[in-house]
């Protein structure tokens, strides 16, 4: 852990793209980032499956088993680690650990506070070496109230960094930062701060989320619409050969 866990530095934050399926991830990491995560998502929407429904263990697991031996450090969005149970869910992170998954993020969808306390000291417990990243999702699910005692709660309870989705106010970041004893993680949205602003304001994590997979999504959209229309598409496409060397 101690390798992805230096990674997250004032001054200079780890900028951590997530991509979707093995292509992707050996894509980004070909394109020198040092850590890859995963996004729950665009790993739902890939296998036609609901997000945040604990529908995609089985996926989840699946592309961590093989993503986690590439020469990248990997990071897993586990959802709520799909489970209630916080016995459920540390052994779901000992498997991800097993594989060689340097991290996960764990998503509270704002319910009870001591159940993913203790989610997050399970994971601890049962992976030590694994970073866990505590999100909340006061920003995404409701109007911000009870950010800061919910990551005390997380904080106390073991998890390594913080994340709050959704938080974009510059002061209330800044905030935050001064509140915390671990790294925030925001995530970068193109109607928040760019990722300068965020260094200044001292996030040491910024996270892409989802805005890969939905992008790649548009361009393809795009580029049909473009080819009916008798245009050629324009913007980087990689060659037929490149990405069939992905496959090893």
């Amino acid at each position: 852990m101690t390798a992805f866990a230096d990674l997250h530095r004032a001054g200079e934050p780890l900028l951590l793209p997530c991509a979707w399926d093995h292509a992707s991830a050996l894509l980004l990491a070909e394109q020198g980032f040092t850590a890859v995560g995963t996004t729950s998502l665009g790993v739902a929407a890939a296998a036609g499956l609901p997000d945040g429904a604990s529908a995609t263990r089985d996926e989840t697991l699946r592309l961590a088993l093989a993503l986690g031996s590439q020469p990248f450090l990997l990071s897993v969005d586990a959802e709520g680690g799909f489970s209630d149970d916080p016995d459920d869910v540390a052994e779901f992170a000992r498997q991800l650990a097993a594989v060689g998954v340097v991290g996960i993020n764990l998503e509270d969808g704002l319910g009870p506070v001591d159940r993913h306390a203790a989610k997050i000291a399970a994971v601890r417990a049962a992976a030590p070496g694994l970073f866990v990243n505590a999100r909340t999702d006061t920003y995404w699910l409701g109007d911000g109230e009870g950010t800061a005692r919910r990551l005390d709660a997380y904080q106390e309870a073991g998890a390594h960094g913080v994340f709050v989705p959704g938080l974009s106010d510059p002061g209330t970041i800044a905030a935050l930062v001064r509140h915390l004893d671990v790294p925030l993680n925001v995530l970068c949205t193109p109607a928040g701060p760019a990722l300068p602003h965020l260094t200044d304001l001292g996030v040491r994590r910024v996270s892409l989320g989802s805005l890969l997979y939905r992008r790649a999504l548009g361009a393809a959209l795009e580029a049909a619409a473009g080819i009916r229309s008798g245009r050629v598409p324009d913007g980087l496409v990689p060659s037929y050969d490149d990405v069939r060397k992905l496959g090893g």
